[in-house]
């Protein structure tokens, strides 16, 4: 057992392994208070390197965040890094994987049940099936690649509903009711005309630089996304493969964009054409909502507006996916299927007039 004691008191673990090219390696942790800590950490690492189930679901987690991590964006890593260290390895996270049963799991359903939000309220069906979700994924993960025989999250059933949410959105005449209230306010004003005539996703939005625009095709190209990471402004690839594309613009949103560069001072063609954040577009909705009076809807229902404008003008499900960016058009039919008129009495009215 290599583990030595150091003149200060603490105790560290000098051990030596092969990685998975079969290149010797050595690999020494400090810090240790007791002897006891750094056998316990000794036999975590040589069960991690063995890929044995064996070891805590600390330890596995960390393999998963290995093998994952760098496939996935960093928002998308840091939403599953929070469900793991604040909801998993406080109540899983000293347990050995293999050991791990359904009966856990479900004890493990009713501490997530109990807890509350900082407001006082229970967490919410949705997020308890998202927390479950994360950790059925890490258990498959297990199965898949380290052999682990049944995903005990699986046989435990699940946790929590989706729900429901009611799709609020804004008829033409409550945008215009809005837009007309944000004019003395230019930024604002542009980023909502785009937002509202385009469709666009609030980090598609705030990706945009002056090159995405092309003002003689009557285009925006939608190739990146926007998002704030701690005190960092990061760029990464749009949601999907389909939300790449490009989208004809009417004159109007032209003008407007046009009319909104030309007092943007020293305006680079790869500068952020709208150098805010979420909550800026949170906050100038907020006020908008306020100062005309129109019923108060999210930012990313804007998204839902323009759709069903489209619908309304009468506009194909295929035409309306490949506008938003849809990976299918069944995920158009399936969120707006509801604003379509039911034309069952109008086949039957023309069927009429088709038989002898």
């Amino acid at each position: 057992m290599a583990i030595y004691k150091n003149n200060n008191g603490t105790w560290y673990v000098m051990i030596r392994y092969q990685d998975w090219t079969g290149a010797r390696k050595q690999k020494c942790k400090r810090g240790f208070a007791t002897r006891k800590e750094a056998a316990d950490w000794e036999l975590q690492f040589k069960l991690q390197k063995k890929a044995s189930l064996d070891m805590t679901m600390e330890s596995f987690c960390v393999l998963y965040e290995e093998d994952v991590r760098p496939s996935l964006k960093q928002s998308t890593w840091l939403t599953k890094e929070n469900i793991i260290q604040k909801k998993i390895l406080p109540y899983l996270g000293q347990r050995k994987v293999s050991e791990i049963t359904a009966k856990d799991v479900m004890d493990w359903h009713n501490q997530m049940r109990k807890l509350k939000t900082k407001t006082g309220k229970y967490l919410s069906p949705t997020y308890l099936k998202t927390i479950h979700g994360q950790l059925s994924t890490i258990f498959n993960h297990a199965v898949k690649y380290y052999d682990l025989s049944i995903n005990p999250a699986r046989k435990a059933g699940a946790l929590g509903t989706e729900e429901g949410k009611e799709m609020l959105f804004w008829t033409k005449d409550e945008f215009q009711t809005f837009i007309e209230s944000m004019k003395d306010r230019p930024a604002s004003y542009t980023v909502f005309m785009t937002m509202y005539y385009t469709g666009i996703r609030e980090g598609e939005l705030l990706a945009l630089t002056p090159s995405d625009i092309d003002f003689e095709k009557k285009t925006l190209t939608v190739n990146k996304s926007y998002q704030r990471l701690g005190k960092e402004d990061i760029i990464t690839t749009p949601k999907t493969p389909k939300s790449i594309r490009t989208i004809p613009i009417p004159d109007g949103l032209c003008n407007c964009l046009q009319e909104y560069m030309s007092h943007c001072y020293g305006l680079q063609k790869d500068d952020r054409l709208f150098p805010y954040t979420k909550s800026f577009l949170y906050h100038e909705m907020e006020y908008g909502c306020k100062a005309s009076g129109v019923k108060r809807i999210r930012v990313h229902d804007i998204r839902h507006s323009h759709a069903s404008l489209l619908v309304e003008m009468g506009f194909s499900p295929l035409l309306i996916a490949e506008r938003l960016g849809h990976e299918k058009v069944q995920t158009t039919m399936d969120t707006y299927s509801h604003l379509y008129p039911n034309k069952q009495v109008e086949v039957a009215r023309q069927l009429d007039g088709i038989m002898p």
